[in-house]
This record gives C-alpha cells, structure tokens and sequence, in this order.
C-alpha cells in the first residue's frame, strides 16, 4: 500500500507532540499538562491508525471487486485491526 502525504503530514504532527512532552517534562511541568499531551498524542495516533486502515480496506475491496472476488474477508480483517489496536 502506498502511503500519501497526509498520512505521513499526521506523523510527522504526532512525533512533534511526544517531542514537545519530552520538553515539557524536562522542564518539570504539571502532570496533569503532561498527561493531556500525551492522550492528545494518543488520540492523533488512533485517528491515523483508522485513516490507514479505511484507506487500506478501500483499495482491497476495489481490488477485488474488479478480479470478482468476494469482499466480506476484508471488511472483517479491518474490523479485527482496529479492535486489536484498542
């Protein structure tokens, strides 16, 4: 799968998060603030995460649709990911 700008644009932002908590910890801030960025970070990475497998089950369906095959194995495939990725 080929991976667009706007996924790795979503990355790139995430590791600009976890940096900027490793800042703020080195500079003794509020656990409170800290544990903000993190879920703020751990938000992001659950969207991306979806992102890729949409995008993802997108294309296999398409895929398959075109060689005639059926589709019900990928949408469960996808499900199962980001039920495990929880």
């Amino acid at each position: 799968m080929d991976y667009d700008n706007s996924v790795k644009n979503r990355l790139k932002r995430i590791e600009g998060q976890i940096k900027g908590v490793l800042a703020m910890m080195e500079q003794g801030k509020d656990c409170r603030d800290i544990i903000t960025q993190l879920s703020a970070a751990r938000n992001a990475i659950d969207r991306t995460m979806g992102v890729i497998v949409s995008k993802n089950l997108e294309q296999c369906v398409r895929e398959n649709v075109e060689k005639g095959q059926s589709t019900e194995h990928l949408v469960k495939e996808a499900v199962e990911l980001l039920i495990k990725s929880r």
